[in-house]
């Protein structure tokens, strides 16, 4: 696991220069980042009073050119005891100066915040469950994720051999599937240098708009595990979730 810091631009294909209207701001020891954020004083100062606050809470602090790979990269924050929450730098810098912007959202970390216990349960009985953790969006809402595992030791033990068979042929076949399109490409010469052969599937995020329905999602997500394996990778990956290749 890598360490969250270490997630930037230019470890997840996506660098970008830091925006000049940052100039202002000075890059700090702010704890776990996404990106390279920038804050004013002002901003730090307040940012280091927000987490004090909500010190049950794992805040990561998210530059503004790296809000949508953050979600993407959710599996790296892991905590299992903790809600995560991704929160840039461009909502820091106001919630700093504006009470009635502030108000607004730390009101959706405490409402959060006061979920939790839900959220422990369903952690500790719902297996699989590697990362639970919130998003503070630009639209005044927060959205919600967790990181599920695809190979829970647990469930995999209650799952019937012929199935688990099932599942290892066409995982077997996928592979080589890709692997034989990947020959092809090469021979074309149209293999992309971000083209990879893929692995086996380690993790899926699953999204939603608030605690309830993503409790619901975590509980159908490992309910299909268990009753629906003759469904093929691609089916399972049909729905209300990313899926993740590691």
């Amino acid at each position: 696991m890598s360490n969250i810091s270490e997630i930037t631009a230019a470890n997840t294909g996506a660098a970008l220069e830091t925006n000049k209207a940052q100039s202002a701001g000075k890059t700090g020891n702010y704890g776990k980042t996404v990106g390279k954020p920038q804050l004013s004083e002002a901003g730090a100062k307040y940012y280091e009073e927000l987490k004090k606050k909500y010190s049950g809470m794992d805040f990561v602090l998210v530059s503004k050119d790296m809000k949508e790979v953050a979600k993407q990269n959710a599996s790296s924050y892991g905590n299992a005891n903790r809600m995560v929450v991704l929160i840039d730098e461009e909502k820091i810098e106001r919630m700093a100066t504006d009470e009635n912007y502030r108000a607004k959202y730390e009101g959706l970390i405490a409402k959060a915040q006061s979920q939790m216990p839900q959220l422990k349960s369903v952690m500790a009985n719902q297996p699989g469950v590697k990362t639970i953790g919130m998003q503070v969006n630009d639209n005044g809402t927060a959205s919600f994720f967790a990181v599920m595992s695809k190979s829970n030791q647990d469930m995999t033990e209650k799952l019937a051999a012929k199935r688990a068979e099932k599942k290892a042929a066409e995982k077997a076949e996928a592979k080589k599937e890709a692997k034989k399109e990947q020959m092809e490409k090469l021979r074309e010469g149209h293999l992309d240098k971000t083209d990879k052969v893929p692995d086996e599937e380690d993790y899926v995020i699953l999204q939603a708009d608030s605690v309830e329905e993503l409790v619901k999602k975590i509980e159908d997500y490992n309910f299909s595990l268990r009753a629906d394996s003759v469904q093929t990778p691609y089916e399972k990956s049909i729905g209300q979730s990313i899926d993740f290749k590691g």
